[in-house]
């Protein structure tokens, strides 16, 4: 059985197709919603109207990036990273719903009463309000996010049986071979996805709450490039496996996983609640998940170390072969034997 080109399936099309259509879709909602606010409000006089522009910030990053993973794992025929853009496109359904709220937050600052007496159309909230016109287009994007779960759960399931003979083709039906390349995978989908959550709970606090004259300021934006050096260090390090080198990231790990700490409990300390008000909710899910992704990247790079040396190495820099587009008379001879050359015939006498 051949292994089809990329992007040569109706599933794989459907998939990628499925995933740029909505983000097309939603990156307009966003950018909609944020003209419409610009228009009424000057975001740069409160710390409550920048949660809109991380709003969008935040959903452009997560768009682009999961248009990158599913065209990545398409060319790669890695079924491990489709499952967790699945779940990650999930988690953006969530994170879009939350933002419905959040967003009512940082616009609608006074109660029922007073708007009774005194009507803002900016502060307040109901019928001819800045917050009653845009809100359609806020609930729609969870909408949308949702409606393209369904799709891409359907086609996944044909993507898995597809990648699965890509699989067979690099490290063969030895079953704990393939049991390793697998984690192997695995781990490099983590790393990947680790690097989008450390960026997001980053984004989210140079632009709402970090002072660009502290010093904490100018360590976050440090943080950046050494943690996307040590991401592809230690890639680098599990395909060609050098062991100090990725003993040295599986390390840095663990001393990561005290910042995310840190961080969450910054976010609930009583000195802090009005710097985190209109964003606790976004960061703290974001930082969660960054701490549960870099915790698994930690146990599964354990796991990937131990298969160090074992025979896989050949395997993780070769990529599965693609279907070739023309033959040449001597692979047209090989397929006539089914692939295997003949050797010389030898002679009893």
């Amino acid at each position: 059985m051949a292994i089809e080109p990329f992007l040569g399936t109706t599933a794989q099309k459907a998939y990628f197709g499925t995933v740029v259509l909505q983000a097309v879709i939603v990156l307009t909602m966003v950018g909609v919603t944020f003209g419409m606010v610009d228009n009424d409000v000057e975001l740069s006089i409160s710390l409550k109207y920048k949660t809109l522009p991380c709003y969008l910030a935040l959903f452009a990053l997560a768009e682009l990036f999961e248009v990158f993973m599913v065209f990545d794992a398409l060319r790669l025929r890695n079924i491990i990273q489709l499952f967790g853009i699945t779940l990650f496109h999930l988690a953006l359904m969530v994170m879009a719903a939350i933002q419905v709220g959040q967003t009512r937050t940082a616009l609608v600052w006074r109660t029922a009463a007073q708007c009774a007496i005194d009507f803002d159309p900016i502060q307040c909230d109901g019928p001819g309000t800045l917050f009653n016109r845009i809100r359609p287009f806020l609930i729609v994007v969870p909408c949308i996010i949702g409606a393209s779960l369904v799709v891409l759960a359907y086609f996944l399931k044909e993507l898995y049986s597809e990648f699965g003979w890509a699989i067979f083709h690099v490290v063969g039906a030895n079953p704990r071979m393939k049991t390793m390349y697998q984690y192997y995978q695995i781990m490099i989908c983590l790393l990947k996805f680790d690097f989008f959550f450390f960026a997001g709970v980053t984004m989210q606090l140079l632009i709402l709450v970090l002072q660009s004259d502290s010093a904490e300021f100018g360590i976050t934006i440090t943080a950046i490039p050494i943690v996307l050096l040590l991401l592809i260090l230690c890639g680098w390090a599990l395909q060609r496996e050098v062991k100090w080198i990725m003993s040295i990231s599986l390390v840095l790990m663990l001393a990561s996983l005290t910042y995310f700490i840190y961080k969450l409990v910054r976010f609930y300390q009583p000195q802090n609640d009005a710097i985190y008000a209109t964003t606790r909710a976004s960061l703290t899910i974001f930082t969660i998940m960054a701490f549960l992704l870099l915790f698994s990247t930690f146990t599964v790079g354990l796991r990937c170390f131990s298969d160090f040396d074992k025979g896989l190495a050949a395997s993780k820099i070769h990529s599965a072969p693609t279907r070739p587009s023309l033959q040449t008379k001597e692979s047209s001879k090989l397929n006539e034997t089914e692939g295997v050359p003949l050797g010389p015939r030898i002679s009893i006498e």
